[in-house]
């Protein structure tokens, strides 16, 4: 089956969502993304993003544990790799792998 090629941020978020497992929610995922990127990652950006990602069915999300007087009440949301975004991540590992397999590492060294 041909799976649609990911978004760099959708290839992003699922490693980042894949990495931190059951501590999946939108902090956790917020930061970590911001350090791989190297710079702030908005939560409107983040939840926009997650968002579609659900709504294409990449990943899952369910809310768990108490609302909390911190939380205003609201409970917390987790996110999960989906079966679907599973195989759309391998798919895009596959394709990176192939594209960069092309260029020797000596090519890319400043230091020439």
């Amino acid at each position: 089956m041909q799976y649609k090629e990911l978004t760099k941020i959708e290839e992003i978020l699922l490693v980042a969502i894949w990495h931190l497992k059951d501590k999946a929610y939108g902090v956790k995922i917020r930061q970590y993304v911001s350090n791989i990127i190297g710079k702030d990652f908005t939560y409107g950006h983040l939840y926009s993003a997650l968002n579609q990602m659900v709504t294409k069915k990449m990943v899952q999300k369910k809310t768990a544990g108490n609302s909390s007087t911190q939380r205003m009440g609201r409970p917390r949301i987790y996110y999960s790799v989906s079966p679907e975004g599973l195989k759309a991540l391998t798919a895009a590992r596959e394709m990176n792998q192939k594209l960069w397999s092309i260029i020797p590492d000596y090519a890319l060294d400043k230091k020439k």
